[in-house]
């Protein structure tokens, strides 16, 4: 059985449907998220573009729309495998318990795009900065954090 060949893009061709909303998500599907910083800027007004651009390669959340920059669904998948595109972020976002958790848990070096009053939450803090003793385990990108503490002798 033959496997599927690979479509390769060229520049030309993106530069040429970059009003082409089929194929910036055929793109997508052909996992070549690359093509997507040659669209339009009316495709990066498209949520339903952005969103399923951001969860695959979470830097094209620099390109989107500021409208876009303050959705917590597309932010939040820009995040999970991009933590510092943060800095991107509406400053309303980057204030989101729910996103700077993800993006930290993706980069902690994201901390430094969270708004001053976020990086004062416990539960932030504490997974940036552990007590003493303390370690934390996460089960994916969407699930709650698990805090354990040793256990008393």
């Amino acid at each position: 059985m033959k496997e599927e060949e690979e479509k390769e893009y060229q520049i030309e061709d993106a530069e040429a449907n970059a009003d082409n909303k089929e194929f910036m998500l055929q793109a997508l599907k052909d996992k070549a998220s690359w093509v997507l910083a040659y669209a339009s800027n009316k495709l990066f007004e498209d949520k339903d573009l952005v969103l399923k651009a951001a969860a695959q390669d979470g830097q094209l959340l620099y390109y989107a729309s500021k409208e876009l920059r303050d959705d917590k669904d597309v932010v939040l998948a820009a995040v999970t495998n991009k933590g510092l595109i943060l800095k991107y972020a509406s400053k309303r976002l980057r204030g989101d318990k729910d996103i700077g958790m993800a993006a930290i848990k993706q980069d902690k070096r994201a901390e430094m795009f969270l708004t001053d009053e976020l990086r004062k939450d416990e539960d932030i803090n504490n997974f940036l900065h552990p007590p003493e003793g303390w370690f934390y385990i996460w089960d994916g990108p969407f699930r709650k954090i698990l805090r354990f503490a040793p256990s008393p002798m």
